[in-house]
């Protein structure tokens, strides 16, 4: 059996919402999620973050990005683009995790490789095991590049 501490991940959460960022952390805790949940709350940053810029120059690199799409300065749709079309980015698997549920939305996360479109359930219960399931799939299902 293979030590399920070699599996842990750093998540990078982009989330505007504090009500949403507080709920995905209380699900990685209640969950005994091993994984470490950094937060940003807008486009802006999130590039920064991964692209080890500003206040992010010691940031680690993420195993799994947590993608809002309607997001201050720069929405989910262009900071997906931007990190797809990066050489060094477009390896991370991004879970766009939103409220939308419109067909173009969708249409257009996957036609920009996003690697899963999930909708935010409203109760929290049930968006807590959500958050599990994505983690479980990602950290323990999928095999991630290192």
């Amino acid at each position: 059996m293979t030590d399920p501490s070699l599996n842990v991940i750093d998540v990078l959460l982009v989330e505007d919402d504090p009500g949403d960022a507080l709920m995905t952390q209380e699900a990685f805790e209640h969950h005994k999620i091993r994984n470490t949940l950094h937060v940003v709350k807008d486009g802006v940053e999130a590039l920064a973050f991964l692209r080890r810029e500003g206040e992010y120059a010691d940031a680690p690199r993420p195993g799994l990005i947590l993608l809002d799409l309607n997001l201050p300065r720069k929405d989910g749709r262009e900071v997906l683009a931007e990190v797809k079309a990066d050489a060094d980015l477009r390896h991370i698997p991004v879970v766009v995790l939103t409220t939308s549920d419109a067909e173009e939305d969708i249409l257009r996360s996957y036609s920009l490789h996003a690697n899963a479109y999930v909708t935010k359930p409203v109760d929290f219960e049930r968006f807590i095991e959500v958050v599990r399931q994505i983690d479980d799939f990602f950290v323990t299902v999928v095999k991630l590049p290192r």
